[in-house]
């Protein structure tokens, strides 16, 4: 049984990335030490920011491919009432439009954007019940 999930993002600046989603998501973080940033998203899911030097350190060198560098590594979906606003705030704060909000066809309307460091970052909210089964 999974008790909390994290998922980390890694990133080149931990202090402008936590500036960043401290404004996106309009939340101070739960934790912000040398190495790591993390912010409750709602329930026991939790957002951390690992600088892509300890993550080098932790595993080693070889590990992170610097030419994925610019291209999407990950993305982070959001549910949230008001996905606009949301998504305003992020463009605000440096991130990149992607695609507006707008009705998608698994019965969500979302918006996209790239955040300052390269990840998908979408912010949604249901439209209508969907019918496809989750896994």
């Amino acid at each position: 049984m999974i008790n909390r999930s994290h998922f980390i993002l890694f990133v080149e600046d931990q202090p402008a990335s936590r500036q960043f989603y401290e404004a996106v998501l309009a939340v101070a973080p739960s934790l912000d030490v040398p190495g790591m940033t993390e912010f409750q998203l709602g329930g026991e899911c939790v957002l951390g920011l690992m600088p892509i030097t300890s993550i080098r350190t932790l595993l080693g060198p070889d590990v992170f491919d610097q030419s994925a560098h610019g291209a999407p590594r990950a993305e982070l979906y959001l549910q949230v009432q008001d996905p606009e606003s949301c998504h305003q705030r992020a463009i605000e704060n440096g991130a990149r439009e992607v695609s507006p909000l707008s009705p998608r066809s698994w019965g969500h309307e979302a918006a996209y954007s790239i955040d300052p460091d390269g990840h998908l970052l979408a912010f949604a909210c249901p439209t209508r019940p969907t019918t496809a089964k989750r896994i």
